[in-house]
């Protein structure tokens, strides 16, 4: 069994309060919730406007399966444009 797990560090600009951050990292959320197979959820940054950190995992029996899907989320948070990803990191267990 792999397990294999995602930091990633983002910025939202047009972020004016934690309202407006909450809004879309929730909507990013439910969108990779949606279309891929693993858990999200918001794990740092909690009380900053424009900075979010997300904490994303996978189970897998292949390694190499739990990369291309870790990948595809980042792939797919930097095709909506609402935030900058400005550093990831994926280790597979």
């Amino acid at each position: 069994m792999i397990v294999g797990t995602c930091t990633v560090e983002v910025y939202i600009g047009g972020s004016q309060s934690l309202k407006d951050k909450r809004r879309v990292v929730k909507s990013a959320i439910d969108q990779v919730k949606n279309h891929f197979n693993v858990s999200i959820a918001e794990v740092g940054n909690l009380e900053q406007w424009q900075r979010a950190t997300l904490g994303i995992a996978v189970v897998s029996s292949d390694a190499v399966l739990a990369n291309q899907v870790l990948s595809g989320v980042i792939k797919h948070l930097e095709k909506r444009g609402i935030m900058e990803i400005l550093d990831y990191s994926i280790e597979l267990l």
